[in-house]
Protein backbone atom coordinates (compact mmCIF):
# COMPACT_ATOMS: atom_id res chain seq x y z
CA UNK A 1 0.00 0.00 0.00
CA UNK A 2 1.38 3.42 -1.14
CA UNK A 3 0.49 5.56 2.08
CA UNK A 4 0.87 8.89 0.52
CA UNK A 5 -1.48 7.95 -2.80
CA UNK A 6 -4.15 6.54 -0.03
CA UNK A 7 -4.25 9.64 1.55
CA UNK A 8 -4.29 12.19 -1.17
CA UNK A 9 -4.98 10.24 -4.40
CA UNK A 10 -2.45 12.86 -5.96
CA UNK A 11 1.32 13.44 -6.32
CA UNK A 12 2.97 15.35 -3.46
CA UNK A 13 5.84 16.24 -5.45
CA UNK A 14 5.45 20.40 -4.58
CA UNK A 15 5.82 19.62 -1.05
CA UNK A 16 9.07 21.22 -0.96
CA UNK A 17 10.64 24.01 -0.24
CA UNK A 18 11.11 26.65 -2.96
CA UNK A 19 15.17 26.85 -3.22
CA UNK A 20 15.30 22.71 -3.88
CA UNK A 21 13.64 24.02 -6.98
CA UNK A 22 15.44 27.41 -7.77
CA UNK A 23 18.81 25.39 -7.06
CA UNK A 24 17.86 22.51 -9.41
CA UNK A 25 16.48 25.25 -11.94
CA UNK A 26 20.65 26.51 -11.83
CA UNK A 27 22.41 23.18 -11.95
CA UNK A 28 19.93 22.31 -14.82
CA UNK A 29 20.71 25.61 -16.80
CA UNK A 30 24.36 25.23 -15.80
CA UNK A 31 24.42 21.65 -17.20
CA UNK A 32 25.40 19.89 -14.18
CA UNK A 33 21.56 18.76 -13.17
CA UNK A 34 23.09 14.71 -14.30
CA UNK A 35 26.01 15.08 -12.14
CA UNK A 36 25.45 12.04 -9.31
CA UNK A 37 26.01 12.91 -5.87
CA UNK A 38 25.55 10.90 -3.31
CA UNK A 39 23.80 12.21 0.45
CA UNK A 40 23.35 11.21 4.17
CA UNK A 41 20.17 12.58 6.05
CA UNK A 42 21.03 12.17 9.81
CA UNK A 43 20.75 14.15 12.97
CA UNK A 44 22.74 15.83 15.63
CA UNK A 45 21.81 15.39 18.88
CA UNK A 46 19.78 12.71 21.02
CA UNK A 47 16.36 13.92 21.39
CA UNK A 48 14.72 14.15 24.96
CA UNK A 49 17.75 13.79 26.06
CA UNK A 50 18.31 10.53 25.67
CA UNK A 51 20.61 7.62 24.65
CA UNK A 52 18.90 6.64 21.25
CA UNK A 53 16.50 6.76 18.99
CA UNK A 54 14.22 4.42 17.15
CA UNK A 55 14.75 4.89 12.86
CA UNK A 56 11.22 5.22 11.50
CA UNK A 57 9.41 7.04 8.35
CA UNK A 58 10.86 5.57 5.91
CA UNK A 59 8.02 4.04 4.09
CA UNK A 60 6.66 7.61 3.62
CA UNK A 61 9.69 8.46 2.11
CA UNK A 62 9.33 5.98 -0.31
CA UNK A 63 5.80 6.25 -1.21
CA UNK A 64 6.13 9.74 -1.45
CA UNK A 65 9.96 9.15 -4.67
CA UNK A 66 8.05 6.47 -6.00
CA UNK A 67 5.33 8.13 -6.70
CA UNK A 68 6.32 11.64 -7.49
CA UNK A 69 5.89 13.60 -10.99
CA UNK A 70 4.96 17.12 -11.58
CA UNK A 71 1.21 17.23 -12.97
CA UNK A 72 0.55 19.84 -15.51
CA UNK A 73 -1.19 21.75 -12.79
CA UNK A 74 2.17 21.82 -10.61
CA UNK A 75 4.49 23.31 -14.01
CA UNK A 76 1.47 25.97 -14.37
CA UNK A 77 1.79 27.07 -10.97
CA UNK A 78 6.06 27.52 -11.41
CA UNK A 79 5.65 29.24 -14.76
CA UNK A 80 3.70 31.92 -13.08
CA UNK A 81 6.56 32.37 -10.25
CA UNK A 82 7.75 35.81 -10.77
CA UNK A 83 11.42 36.85 -9.57
CA UNK A 84 11.98 40.52 -7.82
CA UNK A 85 12.43 41.80 -11.73
CA UNK A 86 8.80 40.66 -12.32
CA UNK A 87 10.13 38.31 -15.16
CA UNK A 88 9.31 34.11 -15.04
CA UNK A 89 11.98 32.73 -12.93
CA UNK A 90 11.26 29.36 -15.07
CA UNK A 91 12.09 28.51 -18.39
CA UNK A 92 9.90 26.48 -20.46
CA UNK A 93 12.77 23.97 -21.43
CA UNK A 94 12.95 23.48 -17.71
CA UNK A 95 9.63 22.96 -17.46
CA UNK A 96 9.40 20.56 -20.36
CA UNK A 97 12.21 18.69 -18.51
CA UNK A 98 10.56 18.51 -15.21
CA UNK A 99 7.28 17.22 -16.81
CA UNK A 100 9.01 14.06 -18.31
CA UNK A 101 11.14 13.70 -14.65
CA UNK A 102 11.33 10.67 -12.88
CA UNK A 103 13.17 9.71 -9.68
CA UNK A 104 16.00 7.21 -10.76
CA UNK A 105 17.88 7.29 -7.69
CA UNK A 106 19.68 4.68 -5.49
CA UNK A 107 18.95 4.70 -2.08
CA UNK A 108 19.95 2.48 1.32
CA UNK A 109 18.81 2.92 4.05
CA UNK A 110 18.43 1.99 7.95
CA UNK A 111 15.53 -0.34 8.39
CA UNK A 112 12.71 1.56 10.40
CA UNK A 113 12.76 0.12 14.19
CA UNK A 114 16.25 0.20 14.12
CA UNK A 115 17.83 1.71 17.43
CA UNK A 116 20.11 4.77 15.64
CA UNK A 117 22.40 7.46 16.99
CA UNK A 118 23.66 11.01 16.38
CA UNK A 119 25.67 11.73 12.99
CA UNK A 120 25.71 8.16 11.08
CA UNK A 121 23.03 8.10 8.12
CA UNK A 122 19.80 7.40 8.66
CA UNK A 123 19.39 7.20 4.72
CA UNK A 124 21.77 7.65 1.89
CA UNK A 125 20.59 8.44 -1.41
CA UNK A 126 22.40 8.38 -4.61
CA UNK A 127 21.29 9.46 -7.41
CA UNK A 128 21.69 13.02 -10.01
CA UNK A 129 22.18 15.82 -7.74
CA UNK A 130 18.36 17.45 -8.86
CA UNK A 131 17.02 14.25 -7.60
CA UNK A 132 18.87 14.90 -4.28
CA UNK A 133 17.25 18.39 -4.12
CA UNK A 134 14.19 17.39 -4.86
CA UNK A 135 13.56 14.67 -2.53
CA UNK A 136 15.28 16.37 0.63
CA UNK A 137 12.60 18.18 2.01
CA UNK A 138 9.82 15.26 1.79
CA UNK A 139 12.97 12.72 3.63
CA UNK A 140 13.44 15.19 6.13
CA UNK A 141 9.73 16.09 6.54
CA UNK A 142 8.82 12.09 7.12
CA UNK A 143 11.81 10.72 9.07
CA UNK A 144 12.62 13.44 11.35
CA UNK A 145 8.71 13.94 12.32
CA UNK A 146 8.22 9.89 12.98
CA UNK A 147 11.56 8.99 14.42
CA UNK A 148 10.80 11.68 16.97
CA UNK A 149 7.81 9.74 17.78
CA UNK A 150 8.45 6.52 17.67
CA UNK A 151 11.55 7.28 20.12
CA UNK A 152 8.99 8.86 22.60
CA UNK A 153 6.63 6.21 22.42
CA UNK A 154 9.85 3.94 22.81
CA UNK A 155 10.95 5.49 25.61
CA UNK A 156 7.03 5.96 27.14
CA UNK A 157 6.48 2.05 26.53
CA UNK A 158 9.80 1.25 28.36
CA UNK A 159 8.72 3.37 31.63
CA UNK A 160 5.21 1.31 31.39
CA UNK A 161 7.38 -1.89 32.10
CA UNK A 162 5.23 -4.16 29.70
CA UNK A 163 2.51 -3.02 30.39
CA UNK A 164 0.35 -2.02 27.41
CA UNK A 165 0.11 1.61 26.32
CA UNK A 166 -2.65 2.62 24.21
CA UNK A 167 -2.03 5.57 21.50
CA UNK A 168 -4.83 8.48 22.51
CA UNK A 169 -3.45 11.38 20.89
CA UNK A 170 -5.34 12.36 17.80
CA UNK A 171 -7.59 15.46 19.32
CA UNK A 172 -4.01 16.96 20.21
CA UNK A 173 -2.33 16.38 17.12
CA UNK A 174 -0.65 19.08 15.29
CA UNK A 175 -3.06 18.66 12.42
CA UNK A 176 -4.27 15.88 10.37
CA UNK A 177 -1.16 14.33 9.32
CA UNK A 178 0.17 14.70 12.68
CA UNK A 179 -1.90 12.75 13.87
CA UNK A 180 -1.71 10.41 11.15
CA UNK A 181 2.15 9.50 10.87
CA UNK A 182 2.00 9.91 14.76
CA UNK A 183 -0.15 6.84 15.65
CA UNK A 184 2.06 5.18 12.50
CA UNK A 185 5.30 6.00 14.55
CA UNK A 186 3.77 5.47 17.81
CA UNK A 187 3.36 1.65 17.06
CA UNK A 188 6.50 1.69 15.50
CA UNK A 189 7.62 2.65 19.11
CA UNK A 190 5.65 0.00 20.77
CA UNK A 191 2.23 1.26 21.73
CA UNK A 192 -0.45 -1.67 21.31
CA UNK A 193 -2.92 0.05 20.01
CA UNK A 194 -4.99 3.64 19.12
CA UNK A 195 -7.88 5.58 19.56
CA UNK A 196 -7.82 6.65 15.67
CA UNK A 197 -9.96 4.66 13.82
CA UNK A 198 -8.81 6.42 10.51
CA UNK A 199 -5.32 5.29 11.00
CA UNK A 200 -6.53 2.20 12.80
CA UNK A 201 -7.88 1.27 9.27
CA UNK A 202 -5.42 2.73 7.22
CA UNK A 203 -2.44 0.57 9.40
CA UNK A 204 -4.40 -2.14 10.42
CA UNK A 205 -3.75 -2.04 14.18
CA UNK A 206 -5.92 -2.34 17.15
CA UNK A 207 -8.45 0.11 18.09
CA UNK A 208 -9.11 1.46 21.97
CA UNK A 209 -11.33 3.22 23.91
CA UNK A 210 -13.57 3.63 26.36
CA UNK A 211 -16.46 6.70 26.59
CA UNK A 212 -16.17 10.40 27.58
CA UNK A 213 -16.87 12.25 30.71
CA UNK A 214 -19.85 13.84 28.56
CA UNK A 215 -22.13 10.27 27.77
CA UNK A 216 -22.04 9.98 31.96
CA UNK A 217 -23.38 13.13 32.05
CA UNK A 218 -26.25 12.66 29.51
CA UNK A 219 -27.71 10.26 31.73
CA UNK A 220 -29.95 11.11 35.56
CA UNK A 221 -26.86 9.08 37.24
CA UNK A 222 -23.50 7.41 36.95
CA UNK A 223 -24.63 4.36 37.76
CA UNK A 224 -27.37 4.69 35.06
CA UNK A 225 -24.86 5.38 32.17
CA UNK A 226 -22.55 2.30 33.39
CA UNK A 227 -25.38 0.49 32.59
CA UNK A 228 -26.39 1.51 29.83
CA UNK A 229 -23.30 1.26 27.89
CA UNK A 230 -22.91 -2.41 29.40
CA UNK A 231 -26.24 -3.40 27.93
CA UNK A 232 -25.21 -1.84 24.69
CA UNK A 233 -21.63 -2.83 24.43
CA UNK A 234 -20.79 -5.67 27.32
CA UNK A 235 -17.76 -6.63 24.73
CA UNK A 236 -15.92 -3.09 25.30
CA UNK A 237 -17.06 -1.98 29.02
CA UNK A 238 -14.66 0.25 30.54
CA UNK A 239 -16.31 2.75 32.86
CA UNK A 240 -14.84 6.17 33.40
CA UNK A 241 -14.98 6.93 36.53
CA UNK A 242 -14.50 10.16 37.81
CA UNK A 243 -16.80 12.68 36.49
CA UNK A 244 -17.81 13.08 40.09
CA UNK A 245 -16.28 11.30 42.49
CA UNK A 246 -13.91 8.90 41.89
CA UNK A 247 -14.47 5.95 44.85
CA UNK A 248 -17.84 6.04 44.05
CA UNK A 249 -17.63 6.05 40.53
CA UNK A 250 -15.54 2.87 41.32
CA UNK A 251 -17.78 1.21 43.47
CA UNK A 252 -20.65 2.22 40.70
CA UNK A 253 -18.86 0.23 38.06
CA UNK A 254 -18.13 -2.66 40.77
CA UNK A 255 -22.61 -2.29 40.67
CA UNK A 256 -22.44 -2.83 36.83
CA UNK A 257 -19.43 -5.19 36.51
CA UNK A 258 -21.27 -7.77 39.03
CA UNK A 259 -24.26 -7.42 37.39
CA UNK A 260 -22.93 -8.37 33.97
CA UNK A 261 -21.11 -11.71 35.82
CA UNK A 262 -24.15 -12.71 36.29
CA UNK A 263 -25.03 -13.12 32.75
CA UNK A 264 -21.65 -14.62 32.26
CA UNK A 265 -20.05 -11.33 30.71
CA UNK A 266 -17.22 -10.02 32.28
CA UNK A 267 -16.13 -6.00 32.28
CA UNK A 268 -12.71 -5.05 30.93
CA UNK A 269 -11.71 -2.15 33.75
CA UNK A 270 -12.53 1.14 35.10
CA UNK A 271 -10.32 4.22 33.72
CA UNK A 272 -8.49 7.13 35.78
CA UNK A 273 -8.79 10.54 34.23
CA UNK A 274 -7.66 12.85 36.81
CA UNK A 275 -6.62 13.00 40.60
CA UNK A 276 -3.87 10.96 42.43
CA UNK A 277 -3.36 8.32 39.85
CA UNK A 278 -1.48 6.22 43.13
CA UNK A 279 -3.79 6.79 46.00
CA UNK A 280 -7.13 6.03 43.54
CA UNK A 281 -5.35 3.06 41.13
CA UNK A 282 -4.41 1.51 44.64
CA UNK A 283 -7.45 2.45 46.57
CA UNK A 284 -9.91 1.07 42.98
CA UNK A 285 -7.27 -2.47 42.69
CA UNK A 286 -8.90 -2.92 46.53
CA UNK A 287 -12.65 -2.51 45.83
CA UNK A 288 -12.16 -4.66 42.66
CA UNK A 289 -10.44 -7.30 44.49
CA UNK A 290 -12.92 -7.14 47.30
CA UNK A 291 -15.66 -7.58 44.95
CA UNK A 292 -13.61 -10.87 43.02
CA UNK A 293 -13.14 -9.00 40.10
CA UNK A 294 -9.43 -9.48 39.85
CA UNK A 295 -9.51 -9.71 36.11
CA UNK A 296 -10.88 -6.11 35.72
CA UNK A 297 -7.59 -3.57 34.77
CA UNK A 298 -7.38 -0.39 35.77
CA UNK A 299 -6.94 2.27 32.94
CA UNK A 300 -4.98 5.50 33.48
CA UNK A 301 -4.93 8.64 31.53
CA UNK A 302 -4.07 12.44 31.99
CA UNK A 303 -1.30 13.34 30.14
CA UNK A 304 0.65 10.98 30.77
CA UNK A 305 4.75 10.45 29.81
CA UNK A 306 7.68 8.79 30.41
CA UNK A 307 8.34 10.22 32.99
CA UNK A 308 5.08 10.19 34.75
CA UNK A 309 4.46 6.67 34.26
CA UNK A 310 8.30 5.69 35.94
CA UNK A 311 6.79 7.82 38.69
CA UNK A 312 3.66 6.33 39.35
CA UNK A 313 5.39 2.67 39.43
CA UNK A 314 7.78 3.84 41.72
CA UNK A 315 5.44 4.65 44.15
CA UNK A 316 3.47 1.43 43.97
CA UNK A 317 0.85 2.30 41.50
CA UNK A 318 -1.80 -0.18 40.54
CA UNK A 319 -2.28 0.35 36.74
CA UNK A 320 -2.18 -2.08 34.26
CA UNK A 321 -3.23 -0.14 30.91
CA UNK A 322 -1.74 3.49 29.99
CA UNK A 323 -3.39 5.81 27.97
CA UNK A 324 -0.88 8.73 26.62
CA UNK A 325 -2.07 11.23 24.51
CA UNK A 326 -0.92 14.57 23.90
CA UNK A 327 2.77 14.52 25.06
CA UNK A 328 3.39 11.31 22.81
CA UNK A 329 1.46 12.32 19.84
CA UNK A 330 3.31 16.03 19.61
CA UNK A 331 6.64 15.52 21.22
CA UNK A 332 5.90 17.45 23.90
CA UNK A 333 9.70 18.35 25.51
CA UNK A 334 10.83 17.74 22.33
CA UNK A 335 8.86 19.14 19.26
CA UNK A 336 11.56 18.64 16.34
CA UNK A 337 14.35 16.11 16.01
CA UNK A 338 16.81 17.94 13.71
CA UNK A 339 17.91 15.66 11.21
CA UNK A 340 19.45 17.46 8.04
CA UNK A 341 20.33 15.98 4.61
CA UNK A 342 23.70 16.97 3.40
CA UNK A 343 26.54 16.16 0.56
CA UNK A 344 28.64 13.94 0.89
CA UNK A 345 30.47 13.25 -2.95
CA UNK A 346 29.75 13.60 -6.54
CA UNK A 347 30.67 11.45 -9.03
CA UNK A 348 33.03 13.06 -11.34
CA UNK A 349 35.92 12.20 -13.95
CA UNK A 350 34.70 8.45 -12.90
CA UNK A 351 35.12 7.66 -9.28
CA UNK A 352 33.70 9.27 -6.12
CA UNK A 353 34.71 12.19 -4.92
CA UNK A 354 34.10 13.15 -1.32
CA UNK A 355 33.06 16.23 -0.01
CA UNK A 356 33.22 18.35 3.04
CA UNK A 357 31.36 20.91 4.50
CA UNK A 358 32.95 23.23 7.38
CA UNK A 359 31.25 25.53 9.95
CA UNK A 360 32.04 28.08 12.96
CA UNK A 361 30.27 25.22 14.78
CA UNK A 362 32.16 21.67 14.69
CA UNK A 363 28.40 20.04 15.18
CA UNK A 364 28.03 20.98 11.58
CA UNK A 365 31.19 19.95 10.36
CA UNK A 366 29.74 16.77 8.33
CA UNK A 367 31.56 13.60 7.31
CA UNK A 368 33.14 13.57 3.70
CA UNK A 369 31.90 10.26 1.46
CA UNK A 370 29.48 7.49 0.48
CA UNK A 371 29.00 6.24 3.93
CA UNK A 372 28.10 2.90 6.01
CA UNK A 373 27.74 1.81 9.31
CA UNK A 374 29.13 -1.56 10.71
CA UNK A 375 27.89 -1.94 14.40
CA UNK A 376 29.30 -4.48 16.21
CA UNK A 377 27.42 -7.08 18.82
CA UNK A 378 29.56 -8.61 21.50
CA UNK A 379 29.14 -12.12 23.06
CA UNK A 380 26.37 -11.30 25.38
CA UNK A 381 24.41 -9.96 22.70
CA UNK A 382 24.55 -6.26 23.80
CA UNK A 383 25.58 -3.77 20.26
CA UNK A 384 29.35 -2.27 21.59
CA UNK A 385 29.34 0.60 19.13
CA UNK A 386 29.33 2.05 15.39
CA UNK A 387 31.70 2.79 13.33
CA UNK A 388 31.53 4.49 10.16
CA UNK A 389 33.36 4.06 6.66
CA UNK A 390 33.33 5.52 3.24
CA UNK A 391 32.13 2.07 0.78
CA UNK A 392 34.68 3.78 -1.57
CA UNK A 393 38.06 2.98 0.31
CA UNK A 394 38.25 -0.38 0.02
CA UNK A 395 39.11 -2.23 3.57
CA UNK A 396 41.86 -4.35 4.40
CA UNK A 397 41.22 -7.22 6.19
CA UNK A 398 38.59 -8.22 8.60
CA UNK A 399 36.24 -5.38 9.95
CA UNK A 400 36.95 -6.01 13.11
CA UNK A 401 40.91 -5.37 12.72
CA UNK A 402 40.13 -1.69 12.13
CA UNK A 403 39.46 0.79 15.31
CA UNK A 404 37.71 3.45 15.40
CA UNK A 405 37.98 7.07 15.99
CA UNK A 406 35.36 9.54 18.07
CA UNK A 407 34.70 12.64 15.73
CA UNK A 408 34.57 15.03 18.25
CA UNK A 409 38.02 13.76 20.04
CA UNK A 410 40.87 11.86 18.20
CA UNK A 411 41.96 10.55 21.20
CA UNK A 412 39.71 8.52 21.80
CA UNK A 413 39.52 5.20 20.10
CA UNK A 414 38.05 2.20 20.52
CA UNK A 415 38.70 -1.92 19.01
CA UNK A 416 35.72 -4.12 18.18
CA UNK A 417 38.70 -7.39 18.09
CA UNK A 418 36.49 -8.92 20.76
CA UNK A 419 32.80 -8.14 18.86
CA UNK A 420 31.27 -11.73 18.17
CA UNK A 421 29.02 -10.03 15.23
CA UNK A 422 29.18 -7.16 12.33
CA UNK A 423 25.98 -5.63 10.51
CA UNK A 424 25.93 -3.12 8.14
CA UNK A 425 22.85 -0.81 8.87
CA UNK A 426 22.39 1.06 5.64
CA UNK A 427 20.57 -1.75 3.62
CA UNK A 428 19.03 -1.59 -0.21
CA UNK A 429 15.62 0.52 -0.53
CA UNK A 430 15.56 1.33 -3.63
CA UNK A 431 17.74 0.68 -6.93
CA UNK A 432 16.81 3.09 -9.96
CA UNK A 433 14.04 4.35 -8.17
CA UNK A 434 12.41 0.56 -8.41
CA UNK A 435 11.68 -1.34 -5.12
CA UNK A 436 15.19 -3.34 -3.78
CA UNK A 437 14.07 -4.72 -0.89
CA UNK A 438 11.06 -6.78 1.00
CA UNK A 439 8.65 -4.06 2.73
CA UNK A 440 8.14 -5.59 6.54
CA UNK A 441 4.36 -5.20 7.99
CA UNK A 442 4.29 -2.82 10.47
CA UNK A 443 4.18 -5.37 13.17
CA UNK A 444 7.53 -6.65 11.84
CA UNK A 445 8.68 -2.97 12.12
CA UNK A 446 7.27 -2.89 15.62
CA UNK A 447 8.86 -6.15 16.51
CA UNK A 448 12.36 -4.85 15.31
CA UNK A 449 12.04 -2.24 17.50
CA UNK A 450 11.25 -4.84 20.84
CA UNK A 451 14.20 -6.83 19.47
CA UNK A 452 16.51 -3.80 18.43
CA UNK A 453 15.98 -2.33 22.38
CA UNK A 454 16.90 -5.72 23.96
CA UNK A 455 20.56 -5.78 22.68
CA UNK A 456 21.11 -2.14 24.33
CA UNK A 457 22.93 -1.54 27.17
CA UNK A 458 20.60 -0.58 29.99
CA UNK A 459 22.73 2.92 30.96
CA UNK A 460 22.06 3.83 27.55
CA UNK A 461 18.13 3.48 27.96
CA UNK A 462 18.04 4.99 31.06
CA UNK A 463 16.37 8.76 31.28
CA UNK A 464 18.74 10.64 33.07
CA UNK A 465 22.17 11.36 32.37
CA UNK A 466 22.53 7.80 29.68
CA UNK A 467 24.93 5.96 28.98
CA UNK A 468 26.88 7.47 25.20
CA UNK A 469 27.50 4.90 23.11
CA UNK A 470 30.57 5.01 21.15
CA UNK A 471 29.90 6.23 17.55
CA UNK A 472 32.58 6.76 15.31
CA UNK A 473 34.50 7.14 12.38
CA UNK A 474 36.88 4.49 10.30
CA UNK A 475 40.90 5.83 10.71
CA UNK A 476 41.48 6.51 6.67
CA UNK A 477 38.12 8.64 7.08
CA UNK A 478 38.70 10.30 10.14
CA UNK A 479 41.99 11.19 8.57
CA UNK A 480 40.73 12.00 4.94
CA UNK A 481 38.06 14.22 7.08
CA UNK A 482 41.03 16.44 9.06
CA UNK A 483 42.83 17.25 6.22
CA UNK A 484 39.24 18.34 4.11
CA UNK A 485 38.85 20.08 7.03
CA UNK A 486 42.59 21.77 7.38
CA UNK A 487 42.60 22.78 3.44
CA UNK A 488 38.64 23.98 3.50
CA UNK A 489 40.14 26.86 6.17
CA UNK A 490 43.38 27.27 4.04
CA UNK A 491 45.75 25.75 6.34
CA UNK A 492 46.97 22.44 4.25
Amino acid sequence: MNVIQTLYNSPLTLLTDFYQITSAYVLWKAGKHQTRAAYHMFYRNQPFKGGYAVAAGLQYAVDWIRGAYFQHKDLVFLSEQKGYDGKPLFEEAFLSWLEDFKFKADVDAVPEGTVVFPFEPLVRVQGTIVENLLIETFLLNAINFQTLIATKAARVCDAAGGAPVLEMGLRRAQGIDGAIAGTRAAMIGGVHGTSNVFASQLFSVPTRGTHPHGFVMAFESESEAFQTFADAMPGNAVFLVDTYDTIQGVKHAIEVALTMKGRGQKAGGIRLDSGDLVYLSIAARELLDAAALQDMKVYATNDLDERTIQSLRQQGARIDVYGVGTKLITAYDNPALGGVYKLGALFEDGSWKPRIKVSEQSIKTTIPGVLQIARFTGKDGKILGDMMFDETMALTGAITDHSMIDPGDSTKQRSFRDADKVDFLLEPVLRGGEIACVQPTLNQIQERTREQLSHVHPGILRFDNPHLYPVGLEPRLHERRIKMMLDARGHA
